[in-house]
């Protein structure tokens, strides 16, 4: 049994990466095992490195993130290889006596190879957002947008926070050069998607530090959508003061063209009686439409990248040293 003895007691499968240069692992949690993609080569480098879960944060070694696809074709092919040594090691045992004499009776024993034992090929899947760690520089794919870093388990969300507000800004520049109706219109959804960016990265944040909340069911509940109302709410179930980042005008700022987002989302942009009381807007008139620039939503984006980078510094514990972008 030569040939099964060469295959020793382990058998080494290689897994490849698919075309794009990731591979694909899977949480070993059973109410997650959620499935990504990094990319080998890239990221914190050395030896025994753990890996985290970008979707529910569990953390184990590399070994532990095999995917089910992944580890019944390396089962495939060990059985391949040892079916293979096997029937190797069992014809080198074929033999076959002639009769001797008159009445002799011959021997012989002929080793027919069968089927082949079947090698279960996969193909990675396809996802919906790829990133690079901004901390460690890996290279990463997810469903979703939100995800812990694989490899330092640094949380992307401020950093796909301020991917959209590049995009806004850009929708801005496009807007200065366009006719007034359309750029009246991209400065309207440059309003709006920076409010919905900035709720969707509050809700993440609340969502991944729940339990640090007083009430961890209600902190995943915060919304972000009105900038008062999630101060209360922050400070309640956080103990952050939201607008400690910046200044009273720019909280102001922000607010009111929060105020502003939700009234174009559902009063088309006309001015009803709530929006006159509670806002500062001194130029709304009950009925018509209220005027939003270029200038006005600047400015709400410079104050929601402080509150943002202010209060996810402080819900990971940080001290306040990265920059703001201007």
């Amino acid at each position: 049994m030569n040939n099964l003895r060469r295959l020793g007691n382990r058998i080494s499968i290689p897994i490849h990466s698919d075309a794009d240069g990731f591979t694909g692992r899977e949480c070993p949690q059973p109410d997650c095992e959620g499935y990504f993609k990094v990319q080998f080569g890239t990221g914190l480098k050395g030896e025994g490195l753990p890996c985290h879960c970008p979707y529910c944060g569990h953390t184990a070694g590399h070994d532990h993130f095999w995917t089910k696809e992944q580890i019944e074709y390396a089962k495939s092919v060990a059985m391949r290889k040892i079916a293979d040594a096997f029937h190797e090691d069992l014809k080198k045992l074929e033999f076959d006596h002639k009769p001797q004499g008159a009445f002799g009776i011959g021997f012989s024993m002929k080793v027919e190879r069968g089927q082949p034992t079947p090698i279960r090929y996969y193909r990675e899947k396809q996802l919906e957002t790829e990133v690079v760690c901004l901390s460690c520089t890996l290279r990463y794919s997810v469903y979703g947008v939100f995800a812990f870093c694989p490899d330092c388990g640094k949380h992307n969300s401020l950093q796909i926070l301020d991917k959209n507000l590049e995009l806004i800004e850009k929708m801005l520049g496009l807007a200065a050069n366009a006719e007034k109706d359309i750029a009246d219109r991209l400065i309207e959804n440059a309003l709006e998607d920076c409010v919905s960016a900035f709720d969707g990265f509050g809700r993440e944040l609340c969502r991944v530090h729940a339990k640090k909340a007083a009430n961890p069911a209600k902190a995943e509940k915060t919304s972000f959508q009105n900038l008062d109302g999630a101060k209360t709410n922050i400070l309640a179930q956080f103990g952050i003061d939201l607008a400690a980042p910046v200044s009273a005008e720019e909280w102001n700022s922000a607010v009111l063209g929060f105020q502003r987002r939700h009234l174009l989302a559902h009063k088309m942009g006309v001015v009803d009686e709530n929006y006159a009381a509670k806002s500062t807007d001194t130029k709304a008139v009950v009925g018509r439409k209220i005027v939003v620039d270029g200038t006005d939503v600047r400015a709400v984006l410079q104050a929601v990248r402080k509150i943002a980078l202010g209060l996810s510094e402080r819900m990971h514990g940080e001290a306040s040293t990265s920059e703001v972008k201007a």
